[in-house]
């Protein structure tokens, strides 16, 4: 099963937007995208098939991370906090559709 990822890697400059995102299988992104992510400023976005996302923004002063599925329709987003090794068995576990019910324990949040 395989994703879409757009990121942004804030010290090297580095951005793929979410229309041009990049094919990548849970493994790969475990690999070669979460440690490139330390900086507040730096995020990462899975879409699948149908364009839903899941975003990933560190905090890197905390040592977590911030995943979190956001609603454009509802101005809302269900996320939580996670550590590394949290973060790393919900990407390898994630569903192909994504939504809301895709990661336990998400809490919902207004913008």
């Amino acid at each position: 099963m395989g994703f879409r990822v757009f990121y942004l890697i804030n010290r090297s400059g580095e951005c793929v937007s979410s229309t041009s995102a990049v094919a990548m299988s849970p493994k790969q992104i475990c690999e070669q995208m979460i440690a490139r992510l330390n900086s507040p400023d730096d995020y990462l976005g899975i879409l699948d098939d149908e364009d839903r996302v899941v975003q990933i923004l560190p905090e890197p002063e905390q040592s977590r991370y911030y995943i979190e599925v956001p609603l454009e329709a509802a101005k809302a987003s269900y996320g939580r906090y996670v550590d590394r090794e949290e973060l790393l068995e919900l990407i390898l576990h994630l569903p192909g559709q994504l939504d809301e019910r895709s990661i336990p324990g998400l809490t919902y949040k207004p913008w």
